[in-house]
């Protein structure tokens, strides 16, 4: 992983189009966190709690696997 490279993926803002143009503001309310949080995790500068990102996922009432991708995930396995 190189620097400035994220290591965790999301498809926050995917999801949010595909719910209805969901605001930022709004799934922050859903999750319980401050509009600002979510914009630091969908942009990928901040990677957020199990919790949260547990949160999220309910929030658009899908697996986790679907909200987030860790990079790394296909190395090191085997």
């Amino acid at each position: 992983m190189g620097k400035g490279q994220p290591a965790i993926s999301n498809s926050i803002r995917t999801l949010r189009f595909h719910a209805g143009e969901m605001t930022q503001a709004a799934l922050a309310e859903k999750v319980g966190v401050t509009r600002q949080t979510i914009v630091a995790i969908e942009q990928g500068r901040y990677s957020p709690s199990l919790e949260v990102a547990f949160r999220i996922a309910a929030a658009f009432g899908v697996p986790l696997e679907q909200v987030f991708a860790w990079e790394g995930s296909a190395q090191g396995q085997g």
